[in-house]
């Protein structure tokens, strides 16, 4: 038998249903029993009565989900043909129910003796279960209907959040393809300047640029990084802009030791930092300030890029670096993360970055 019958025939023919089958027949058993029931007859009289019946039925019973086991069984088989299950189903019914009929007779001919066969005894009899055994097949085939609905509901929702999981982690790939070209291009363009005002001073910072590299380029691969691999970058990029803007670039960076390890989106911060530079003190002649500092507010991390830049005169905050950052701490953390940039006093900007903290990990039970 294929292994799609045998599970239909499983489906079917098994101890729950048989289980259901017997108490089926002897509440009728008992049913007709207590009709019976007169108070003269004896109770181990009326006992034998009730569980006679209650054999009886169950031999129907049992013809009848045996015979639709099989044909589910039947329909069940590679290449069945569809176009007549329902008259197959009602053929089933009736031959259980047949079959049934003459089996009680036969085991009551073998146990009482000889006892006749009475035509309309059997085709009531037969009528009676095929009907019964119609709307208990019929239950059972809604049940199945809505479980395999049930089923094709939870798959399409699986579909979906793979979908839509595999849409998310394109739409981050693609963010960072922006992010990435956008940071790198406009730091080779101050070593092209660099290049054309001082050479040898071009020449040093594009071998700073190259080391810096060889250890960004990996983190921006990552799917995540930690606060302080992004905080050793920004050192690393300030340090490679100090030596064209010389004393026009100033930084400081403050971090509390306990969130260095901190889980963060790569090149986040570094964006933050280059749009702070290109926005704020790139176009002033004097520079000025950037201080980045990072701590715990609340339940979250805080990040602040702060610069005494000209301020939102040039920009309105709005770039695509930015823009990019605002839709990958969208769709990395929802409404849990923010990105906000506010007027500094008494000038600048300062760009506030709220992230969740993770959960802290259980911590296993000393040893012994």
């Amino acid at each position: 038998m294929p292994p799609s019958s045998r599970l239909a025939l499983v489906q079917i023919f098994n101890l729950r249903t048989i289980a259901l089958v017997f108490y089926l027949c002897l509440g009728m058993a008992l049913s007709r029993a207590l009709g019976w029931y007169v108070p003269e007859t004896p109770v181990s009289e009326w006992l034998y009565t009730a569980a006679r019946f209650t054999r009886q039925s169950l031999i129907t019973g049992m013809s009848l989900l045996a015979a639709v086991a099989l044909v589910e069984a039947w329909l069940a088989r590679p290449g069945a043909s569809p176009g007549r299950h329902a008259l197959l189903r009602a053929l089933a019914l009736f031959l259980g129910a047949a079959f049934g009929t003459v089996a009680r007779h036969l085991l009551v001919r073998l146990s009482e003796g000889n006892v006749h066969w009475k035509w309309g005894w059997a085709l009531s009899t037969c009528l009676l279960w095929t009907l019964l055994g119609g709307v208990a097949y019929s239950l059972w085939q809604a049940a199945r209907a809505e479980r395999l609905a049930r089923q094709q509901l939870q798959e399409a929702a699986r579909s979906q959040e793979t979908l839509q999981a595999q849409q998310l982690q394109a739409q981050l790939s693609a963010l960072n393809a922006q992010i990435e070209p956008h940071f790198l291009f406009n730091t080779l363009a101050n070593v092209k300047r660099l290049y054309e005002t001082a050479p040898e001073r071009g020449r040093d910072m594009l071998l700073s640029l190259i080391a810096y590299l060889r250890a960004a380029l990996p983190s921006m691969r990552r799917g995540e990084s930690t606060l302080g691999q992004e905080l050793e970058l920004v050192r690393n990029y300030l340090s490679i802009l100090q030596m064209r803007m010389g004393a026009r670039l100033r930084f400081e960076i403050e971090a509390e030791p306990q969130l260095l390890d901190t889980s963060l989106p790569p090149m986040v911060l570094p964006t933050l930092v280059e749009n702070a530079i290109k926005h704020g003190l790139s176009p002033l002649p004097e520079g000025g300030t950037i201080h980045i500092r990072a701590r715990q507010h609340e339940a979250g991390l805080l990040l602040e890029v702060h610069d005494n830049g000209q301020g939102f005169a040039a920009s309105g905050g709005s770039g695509v670096g930015l823009a990019n950052t605002r839709a990958r701490l969208s769709a990395l953390f929802g409404d849990r993360a923010s990105l906000e940039l506010a007027a500094a006093q008494p000038r600048g900007v300062v760009a506030r970055l709220r992230l969740p903290l993770p959960a802290p990990k259980p911590v296993s039970g000393a040893a012994a």
